[in-house]
């Protein structure tokens, strides 16, 4: 078990490395993927399986789901489109593809090793987990909330087209 954590480690550390040197924010996406299922596996290594359930369903599920929309809500141009398409090539998928299998083949070795006391779980209650967010640390939970609508929001005044805007009332000014 020692050894899948390690693994793990180094794919999680090896993909977010190439979630902030990827130049392509698709790209950077696929390799955010994989650094969160990367982490999931190390909660499930340490003993957490319902933290790594958490780890797969908000984060490479929701969160990558927003971002896609941030994506789609900037309106990419015609050229913008094209230029993407030549930057979809199968040697792009070698990276994300290698480091999932490599994931991949530790979650096999996990749930066929004979020794699955290794593996100390303690079962984790939804509620419990709730209580725990919106008890003691909903400070936390309502400023990432806030610092994600602040993301978005900052994503579509950079990402918007640059139009002149003139008050009506400065219209009858500059004619």
């Amino acid at each position: 078990m020692e050894l899948t954590f390690y693994l793990a480690a180094a794919v999680a550390i090896i993909a977010t490395i190439l979630v902030v040197t990827q130049y392509n924010l698709i790209h950077a996406l696929l390799y955010l993927v994989v650094s969160f299922m990367a982490i999931a596996v190390v909660f499930f290594t340490l003993g957490a399986p319902f933290m790594a359930a958490l780890e797969i369903i908000i984060y490479a599920g929701a969160i990558v789901v927003l971002i896609i929309f941030v994506i789609m809500m900037l309106n990419l141009t015609h050229e913008d489109v094209q230029h993407e398409k030549e930057w979809l090539k199968p040697s792009v998928w070698i990276g994300p593809a290698l480091l999932s299998l490599i994931l991949l083949a530790e979650l096999a070795y996990i749930f066929m090793a004979s020794e699955t006391s290794a593996v100390a779980t303690q079962p984790v209650e939804a509620k419990a987990v709730g209580m725990a967010l919106f008890g003691p640390y909903v400070l936390g939970v309502e400023l990432s909330g806030m610092l994600l609508m602040a993301g978005i929001v900052g994503a579509y005044h950079l990402g918007r087209q640059k139009k002149k805007i003139v008050h009506r009332f400065l219209e009858r000014t500059e004619a």
